[in-house]
């Protein structure tokens, strides 16, 4: 990562590549000096290099990231990212930025797609092509996901004859991205063929999965209307019309998973734990095929800080200070022997004197960035240098499921082989405890959608996934319930830990651990004797459903999430479940229909671009 910081950085400075505030105030393509850029292959690789974290925002992950039965908003109810994260959305609150960064990438895109094609076509040139291809394929993908049809170029800015752009169908803009994403596919290199390989570029094998990817969202379910009249009552949740280009789509998804299974140049990690492990700290591994690389005055990155575990701004870590935390009836999804639960939910947080703490279920956090894994803080607290995971392996074993299903209509054996894979890594290789395999369709994509959930929790794919899939609003409705159910020891939560027992323990650079030993007592109510028994033992007495009721130490009020009542530490920083007021606020502005996708800025989009006038998202 720090050589190709070193370029981009160089590529930023020297070639003046600066973001847009919106599609309409993109750099003029002068400022490039495209005369100049491809006339060497060491220029132009510079300009493709820039544009890779152009398109890259954080609020793809963290403010569109939230909202799902797997992450939540922790800022408060008038917060605009919290009402974001619970589809309060409107004409002035909706993703603004990863818009915006989306078409800046697109610019920078089609300036190297125009420009390289004048350069001798040596293999490097073309590889460039092929990224260039790739990286504006991600942006319109990331578009569509969150708005639609949306307004499409594939020239430069300076060379449109108009600077007034309305809504395209995003049945044509996939289309064509599928084609763009063919076509670099053959451009680009595989692997093995690539000298001192970063997953942080494109090669054939990252094609190929965004590929699969772009085809199944341009298969899938999405939010449509009426593109003449804009009405409200023409919005519908539905597929493209022609049923035989999506049943194609699912072949060409089936076939781009199926040209990097058979390649064997990536494959699942034994321990999904080391997979993130590696992440945080900077190292590859063979399951990652694709990561955003941290470098550029444009990536805005938080990783680690935002979406990660609570660190007081005293402690070795310094400050963490989390916006978004797990919903918390995601860890009773996972299978008790499944060690993926421990790894994408992090249960505890630290204290100033570096002491590391359970939390309640109200107050558990996204687990796969964590600081305590770190070796180091990084180059700041808000920076701490972790990429951001793209496509792992696992990404296309389980898009070659689904894809598989959708095409035959049932899944196929190898198909029903690639979602077991999946489960018996995350049972440790012990295909005993994998569970039957579903063989009908309808069953089969329920247990995709499900190990979509459990294998890729806080990656912020959900929300445009569970749109793709049709089931947004019974899903996160569903999970209210869930919620409720939880909060009142019903159903399958009858039996869960209603408190916590432990010690705290110290924490330090490289803390591998993703839990801390405990104590489970499951009956309903500790009597005063016996927490004033643990606490003279020296132990914390967690109650799960809402606070801490007594701790040993006073280092615990120091973690700013502690107060003191009656003589008892008390955790007040997390939702408690018995108190469920709070949960009625979660999804608030979920509509029957209409919340599938974002609508577009009213002040940064709309009102600067004549041809978006009154093609605002309906019912907006």
């Amino acid at each position: 990562m720090k050589k190709l910081f070193t370029i981009v950085s160089v590529a930023v400075l020297g070639l003046g590549l600066v973001a847009c505030n919106d599609f309409l105030d993109i750099p003029s393509q002068t400022k490039f000096d495209s005369a100049s850029i491809f006339q060497t292959e060491g220029r132009a690789e510079m300009a493709v290099l820039a544009a890779y974290p152009a398109g890259y925002n954080r609020e793809m992950w963290y403010q569109l990231g939230m909202g799902t039965d797997e992450v939540i908003s922790t800022e408060g109810l008038t917060n605009s990212k919290n009402q974001i994260g619970n589809y309060l959305l409107s004409g002035s609150i909706t993703g603004s930025s990863t818009y915006t960064a989306a078409y800046a990438a697109i610019e920078y895109a089609n300036v190297c797609i125009q420009g390289l094609p004048t350069m001798e076509q040596t293999p490097k040139v073309k590889q460039l092509l092929g990224e260039s291809l790739c990286i504006r394929a991600m942006a319109y993908l990331n578009l569509v996901r969150y708005w639609g049809d949306v307004p499409y170029t594939r020239v430069p800015v300076a060379t449109l004859s108009t600077f007034e752009s309305s809504r395209e169908s995003r049945d044509l803009i996939l289309d064509d991205m599928v084609k763009d994403l063919q076509d670099a596919i053959e451009l680009l290199p595989w692997k093995s063929e690539i000298t001192n390989f970063t997953p942080e570029r494109y090669c054939k094998e990252a094609a190929y999965a965004l590929l699969a990817r772009v085809a199944l969202y341009n298969a899938g379910y999405s939010l449509r209307w009426d593109l003449d009249s804009y009405s409200e009552s023409s919005l519908k949740v539905a597929k493209r019309s022609d049923a035989a280009r999506v049943k194609e789509l699912n072949k060409i998804a089936m076939d781009a998973c199926k040209a990097v299974m058979n390649r064997g140049s990536f494959s699942l990690s034994a321990d999904y734990k080391q997979i993130f492990i590696d992440l945080v700290n900077g190292a590859y591994n063979k399951e990652s095929i694709l990561e955003q690389g941290q470098f550029g005055t444009n990536c805005n990155v938080e990783t680690g800080y935002t979406n990660g575990a609570f660190c007081h701004t005293s402690s070795l870590y310094g400050k963490s200070q989390p916006a978004m935390k797990i919903n918390p009836a995601l860890y009773f999804e996972y299978g008790e022997d499944d060690l993926r639960r421990d790894v994408a939910i992090c249960t505890y947080a630290v204290d100033n004197n570096g002491n590391i703490h359970l939390h309640p279920y109200g107050g558990f956090y996204i687990g796969k960035f964590r600081p305590s894994w770190k070796t180091s803080i990084g180059t700041a607290t808000n920076k701490r240098d972790i990429n951001w995971p793209w496509f792992r392996y696992s990404h296309i074993l389980l898009m070659y499921a689904e894809a598989d299903n959708e095409y035959n209509g049932a899944p196929s054996a190898e198909a029903q082989n690639a979602l077991k894979a999946i489960r018996t890594r995350a049972y440790g290789g012990d295909a005993s405890k994998v569970g039957t395999i579903p063989t009908t369709h309808d069953e089969f994509l329920k247990a995709i959608i499900l190990e979509n959930k459990l294998e890729f929790a806080g990656e912020a794919w959900r929300r445009t996934e569970l749109a793709r899939w049709g089931v947004l609003r019974e899903t996160l409705l569903a999970n209210k319930e869930q919620i409720k159910q939880i909060a009142s020891h019903t159903g399958a939560y009858a039996n869960y830990d209603r408190y916590r027992i432990y010690t705290p323990v110290a924490g330090y650079f490289g803390f591998s651990d993703a839990t801390i030993p405990f104590e489970s007592v499951k009956k309903e109510q500790l009597t005063k004797e016996e927490i004033d028994a643990y606490k003279a033992a020296g132990k914390t007495v967690l109650d799960m459903n809402d606070s801490v009721v007594a701790a040993n130490t006073d280092s615990a009020n120091q973690m700013g999430g502690f107060e003191t009542v009656d003589g008892l530490k008390v955790f007040k920083g997390a939702e408690g479940l018995d108190d469920i007021s709070w949960y009625a606020s979660l999804f608030r502005g979920l509509r029957t229909i209409g919340s599938e996708l974002c609508p577009l800025s009213q002040t940064s989009v709309i009102d600067v671009n004549p041809g978006l006038k009154d093609q605002q998202l309906p019912g907006y």
